[in-house]
C-alpha cells in the first residue's frame, strides 16, 4: 500500500480509503452486512488506514456496520464521519432529500449519535457534509473547535463546498480535510483540490470509480431502480454520456490487459496517484472487490499511459459540460 504523509497534520494516510455509502444499503441494491464487515476488515488488514462514513448513509446503518467492522482495529485507522445533513427517508430527493443544518446544536447532537453507533469515544475527522448557507460559518467552525477541545474529534473539514465557502472555513481555522467528487471523468472540483492540497490540507476524492461506471461492470445501459444513487447522483448512467464512457473503457481494457489487472484498478490507481489527492475513497461490500482495491496501488502507470487516459477521459468531461 502507498501512503501520503501530510506534514501539517502529522498523518500518514493510505492512498486509497474505504468509502461506506454503499454499506448503508439504501439506494445501492442488495447489500449483505456480514460481507460488508468482512470486506472492510480485509482492506484494513491489507494496509488501508482510512475509513469514511456518515450518519445519513442508510440513516445510520453504515456507521453501525463500520462500528462492528473496526472492533479491535480502532488504533489502526483514521476514522472519518460527517455531520450537517439529515434525511426523512433513507433515499430520495426533493421533499425526501437531504436537509442541511450545520448549526451548533445539530453538529453537537449528531456527533454524539455517531459515536454511539460507531461505538467509539472519538472521531479522527469530522466533516461538514454539505454547506448550510442558513447558518453562519463562524457558528459551524466554533462547534468544530469545541469538539476538538472536548477530545471528541481530532481534525475537521468539509465536503462539497464552493470556492468562497471553503475559503471562509479555511480562514476561520476549521479546515484540515476537504472531500470532493473527483475521478478520471469528474473534474469540477479539481482546482480547489489542487489549491488546498498545496496548503497542507488532506484531500479526499469520492466517486473515484464514477459510481461504478469505471469498474467496467456496466457495458450495457443498466435498468436501475428509480431511487438508485447511481442513477440520481451521477450523470454517467444516462445517454449520451454512458456511451461516451464506453469509449474510455475500451482504452482502459487495453491497459488492463497489458498490466494483467482489472479495469477498476486502472481507475483507482489513477485517482490514488493523482498529485492533488491524498486518499481516493472507494466503496466496498464484497471481499473480492476489497482485494482488487488493495492491489490497485501496486500498478505503475507510466506517463504515456496516463496521457492516453486523460485525453479519452476529457472527451467524457467535455460532453458532460455541454449537457
Amino acid at each position: 500500500m502507498k501512503y501520503h504523509y501530510i506534514d501539517r497534520l502529522g498523518l500518514n494516510i493510505s492512498a486509497i480509503g474505504i468509502g461506506t455509502w454503499g454499506v448503508g444499503g439504501a439506494g445501492w441494491g442488495n447489500v449483505n452486512d456480514n460481507e460488508s464487515i468482512d470486506a472492510i476488515r480485509y482492506m484494513i488488514d491489507h494496509g488501508v488506514n482510512l475509513v469514511d462514513t456518515a450518519p445519513v448513509y442508510g440513516l445510520g446503518h453504515a456507521e453501525e456496520i463500520v462500528g462492528k467492522a473496526i472492533k479491535g482495529l480502532r488504533d489502526k485507522i483514521i476514522l472519518v464521519s460527517k455531520c450537517g445533513i439529515t434525511r426523512k427517508k433513507a433515499t430520495g430527493f426533493g421533499e425526501n432529500g437531504p436537509i442541511r443544518d450545520s448549526s451548533r446544536k445539530m453538529i453537537l447532537a449528531q456527533v454524539e449519535e455517531s459515536l454511539t453507533r460507531l461505538d467509539v469515544d472519538h472521531l479522527d475527522v469530522l466533516l461538514i457534509h454539505w454547506p448550510d448557507v442558513n447558518t453562519p460559518f463562524e457558528e459551524t467552525v466554533d462547534a468544530l473547535k469545541q469538539l476538538k477541545q472536548e477530545g471528541k474529534i481530532r481534525f475537521s473539514g468539509i465536503c462539497n463546498f464552493e470556492q468562497d465557502q471553503i475559503d471562509a472555513v479555511y480562514k476561520l481555522g476549521g479546515l484540515d480535510f476537504a472531500q470532493y467528487q473527483f475521478s478520471m471523468i469528474e473534474d469540477k472540483w479539481a482546482s480547489i483540490m489542487d489549491q488546498y492540497s498545496k496548503l497542507g490540507v488532506a484531500t479526499m476524492s469520492y466517486g473515484s470509480l464514477g459510481g461504478g461506471i469505471l469498474s467496467g461492470k456496466f457495458r450495457t445501459l443498466p435498468e436501475l431502480a428509480a431511487d438508485d444513487m447511481r442513477l440520481n447522483f451521477y450523470p454517467f448512467f444516462k445517454e449520451p454520456i454512458f456511451s461516451k464512457c464506453q469509449e474510455l473503457l475500451k482504452v482502459m481494457d487495453e491497459l488492463s490487459a497489458s498490466h494483467h489487472c482489472d479495469v477498476s484498478q486502472i481507475a483507482l490507481n489513477w485517482a490514488g496517484d493523482h498529485p492533488s489527492v491524498t486518499t481516493a475513497l472507494v466503496g466496498v461490500t464484497k471481499i473480492n472487490h476489497a482485494k482488487e482495491n488493495c492491489e490497485a496501488m501496486d500498478l505503475e502507470l507510466n506517463e504515456k499511459e496516463r496521457e492516453v487516459l486523460d485525453l479519452k477521459a476529457k472527451e467524457v468531461i467535455d460532453l458532460i459540460h455541454r449537457q
